[in-house]
């Protein structure tokens, strides 16, 4: 007679964290698109190891925001807009979803920018690059079940692991980079100022907080998986502050030494030949590839999201376009869109970029307020509703956040 074969504990922890995985992981690397990998590298190039203390607290507070994001995602089974409205009204839900949406094209442009000007860097015209990358992430999302569309996403990922086997190549003063790391200071100017606004902004990007919440629904998620829901979290939100931390470092101990000013995370790989080696440059444009590839197929993906929980229709990507028509046309038009501003000539592309990124600075802090407002709420979370210590951290973390916008606008008026 056969024995039945015993499958030991430890497989099944194993198994059953592999089936909660995704929503954490996801949503933290897309927050490395190419706006971040930019920011992180003027941060690096400008300041050298000082500021990576912002990277350090931004990871912190992406840790417990994301984590806070897809636990209301589970405990509601609905997104962040659909909330939003349900909470504080129509109106409300209408302006945070028309903010949201004008901020992704925005952002979607960059993320197609930086396909552009990684693609030029191996000789390939935007002409030829943006097109295939729109096509690409477009068919991803609109032909495959959500299953597929999430091993994708994974093997994407993949990519981020350019930049620290950069870092190494760069040799960084690992001692500056654990001060730079532990011991905050900062110049009270405008251009550090913006960058450590930028380091926040980026790192916790309004789409990803309206991204997580609504993966976690459509992962289909339960209570139960909460626990395991939690280590998914806190691993890709660690991991996109590692991978920040590579991108500050490689910049501190190359560009920042020699003195080099950069404008964007292109001008970075450019500039790294001469410093590091081919290989360096190479790397960091395969990162930014990477990055811009995830970021390109999740934020018109979370715009979809909102869109769609805003109006109560069917968001789900095992719907087919026919059972969920607003989800994907809205996937299509933003994706469409925004590769369609990359190649028009003369496009005012720094506009739009700079414009983008105070739209999602004053988007974020009424975004935080609502969700803070959501894990008080007794009806809409019950049991899961946010502790004491839990809603200071939240408070501390919004205060902080307005502080460094408030500065940020006081420089940009009296500018």
């Amino acid at each position: 007679m056969a024995t039945k074969k015993v499958i030991s504990p430890k497989k099944i922890r194993i198994a059953a964290l592999l089936a909660v995985m995704g929503p954490g992981m996801i949503a933290g690397l897309s927050d490395d698109d190419p706006a971040g990998i930019t920011t992180y590298s003027v941060l690096g190039a400008d300041y050298g190891y000082q500021l990576l203390w912002v990277l350090a607290a931004s990871t912190i507070a992406l840790i417990v925001l994301h984590d806070l994001g897809a636990r209301i995602g589970v405990v509601t089974r609905q997104g962040m807009i659909g909330l939003i409205r349900q909470k504080y009204g129509a109106r409300a839900g209408v302006l945070s979803a028309g903010a949201l949406i004008i901020a992704n094209i925005g952002t979607m442009t960059a993320e197609f920018a930086g396909i552009a000007a990684a693609g030029q860097l191996f000789g390939l015209s935007k002409f030829l690059s943006v097109p295939i990358a729109a096509f690409a992430v477009s068919f991803l999302v609109l032909r495959n079940s959500f299953a597929k569309v999430e091993k994708v996403f994974f093997l994407i990922s993949a990519g981020f692991v350019a930049y620290v086997i950069a870092g190494f190549m760069a040799g960084p003063d690992w001692g500056a980079a654990a001060k730079g790391v532990l011991i905050p200071t900062i110049p009270f100017t405008q251009e550090a100022i913006f960058i450590a606004t930028a380091t926040i902004g980026t790192t916790l990007a309004p789409w990803g907080l309206a991204f997580i919440q609504s993966y976690a629904v459509d992962k289909r998620l339960t209570k139960d998986d909460l626990k395991l829901l939690r280590v998914d979290v806190w691993t890709g939100s660690l991991l996109t502050g590692i991978i920040g931390f590579f991108v500050v470092v490689t910049c501190a101990a190359t560009l920042h030494k020699e003195g080099i000013h950069i404008n964007d995370a292109a001008d970075a790989a450019k500039a790294l030949e001469p410093l590091a080696g081919t290989m360096a440059k190479e790397l960091f444009a395969i990162g930014l590839i990477g990055a811009a590839l995830l970021a390109a197929s999740i934020l018109p993906l979370s715009t979809a999201y909102s869109v769609s929980d805003l109006t109560g229709r069917p968001s789900a990507l095992d719907d087919s376009p026919k059972e969920a028509p607003l989800f994907y046309a809205t996937f299509g038009i933003i994706t469409g869109l925004s590769a369609l501003l990359i190649l028009l000539p003369g496009a005012p592309l720094i506009t739009i970029l700079v414009v983008t990124q105070v739209i999602n600075a004053v988007l974020l802090l009424p975004l935080l307020i609502y969700m803070f407002g959501i894990s008080r709420d007794k009806k809409l979370m019950g049991e899961f509703v946010a502790t004491r210590t839990m809603k200071t951290i939240y408070a501390i973390i919004i205060a902080v956040v307005g502080v460094a916008i408030a500065c940020m606008l006081w420089f940009i008026l009296i500018g």
